[in-house]
């Protein structure tokens, strides 16, 4: 086995690197990846620049990871602001630091591929060592951001990693037929709110078409440019991800791209941006032209499970935060992130205030648990 650095995707041929992840995952795609450095969506000036670290046998590509190097902690969605005050105040740089994950993407998935049949200790051991190699002394930290539960044991082995727990919350398909399935899990009181938000919408004149990445126009994608950068422009700031990074993903991974627009008097108005692989439904960006009672909760949630019911999705994965998606029939789940932090003294500290972290994350958990909407019947089904 030979382990490599390389500071492009391009470095993979699409077939050799996509090989190494045969679910697919959307994060991690050779089109997902391109699309951000052949926009410039990430590389110089953005504050992510792409390091990959590469294992091959007898000329093959058996593994992978893809890591940045962070000048800031934006797009990232696991906060680490404080960390990065407390180094600054003892006269420390925090950054750069190394963060391996999906950027502006808080998605749970693959963070390590291992070709299958390959020896996967060996491959994990060769791309952690040379990596460890390359950041020793020039990154003050490595952040692995919403690994899968396979990654985490992978990269966690022999290896000396802080655990830090997250809350999100998921939707998930119960051999739903229809959207009315979906309903008939909630209470009384419940249902009625979400087919009244439903209706809402309805009543002002407002219908919605759902696209695949084959769909899509030119037309189509400056409207939802559009609407994405009017989401940053009413928090005052740009968005991440410029107009080509859309197109570009758009015609290079079709298939793993969905879109909902809503529609009134014939004009689309406002989207919601979706990756999907075999099982799961993430969403990523929304945006709406004009403001729209209940508009968001439609656009973005009721749309995508109806979505994934009439697809087989097993799971909606909708994004970071927002209590107001258990009303709508999302589950909260922990997610995790594992940390190495160089400055020993500093990796105690940070351990400690983790372990604090932790009991007020298990509590918000039990809390959110206890405010789904589903009907007693439908209690048990815990995820």
């Amino acid at each position: 086995m030979q382990a490599g650095l390389h500071l492009s995707i391009h470095a993979f041929s699409p077939a050799s690197w996509d090989a190494l992840n045969p679910s697919c995952y959307p994060g991690l795609l050779h089109g997902f990846l391109s699309a951000l450095e052949d926009s410039k969506s990430v590389g110089e000036g953005t504050g992510w620049r792409p390091l990959y670290a590469s294992v091959t046998e007898n000329n093959e590509l058996v593994g992978a990871m893809v890591c940045y190097l962070k000048s800031d902690s934006y797009g990232e969605y696991v906060f680490d602001w404080a960390w990065a005050d407390a180094y600054h105040r003892h006269g420390l740089n925090y950054y750069p630091k190394c963060v391996t994950a999906v950027p502006f993407t808080p998605a749970t998935g693959p963070r390590i591929l291992i070709k299958k049949n390959a020896d996967r200790e060996a491959v994990t051991t060769q791309l952690l060592t040379v990596l460890k190699e390359e950041l020793l002394g020039r990154v003050s930290s490595w952040h692995i951001l919403f690994p899968d539960e396979e990654s985490s044991q992978n990269l966690q082995a022999g290896d000396s990693w802080l655990e830090r727990s997250g809350v999100q919350f998921h939707w998930f398909n119960q051999g739903f037929q229809c959207f009315d399935d979906h309903l008939a899990t909630f209470n009384s009181k419940r249902r009625k709110q979400a087919r009244r938000e439903r209706r809402r919408v309805a009543e002002q004149g407002i219908t919605f078409e759902r696209l695949s990445g084959r769909d899509m126009t030119d037309e189509t994608i400056d409207t939802l440019f559009q609407c994405y950068q009017m989401t940053y422009r009413l928090r005052g700031s740009l968005g991440y991800l410029t107009r080509e990074f859309f197109e570009y993903a758009i015609e290079r991974i079709p298939d793993a791209i969905r879109v909902a627009f809503a529609i009134r008097q014939n004009q689309r108005i406002a989207m919601s941006f979706c990756l999907r692989d075999a099982t799961t439904l993430y969403g990523r960006y929304w945006g709406a032209l004009h403001e729209v009672d209940c508009l968001h909760f439609e656009t973005c949630f009721h749309q995508w499970i109806e979505d994934a019911i009439e697809q087989g999705i097993a799971r909606f994965d909708p994004g970071a935060q927002g209590e107001h998606k258990i009303a709508r029939g999302f589950r909260p789940v922990k997610t995790r992130s594992l940390h190495w932090i160089e400055n020993q003294e500093f990796a105690g500290a940070i351990e400690q205030f983790l372990r604090k972290e932790q009991m007020h994350i298990d509590h918000y958990f039990r809390a959110c648990d206890e405010h789904t909407p589903f009907r007693l019947s439908d209690e048990s089904l815990h995820f």
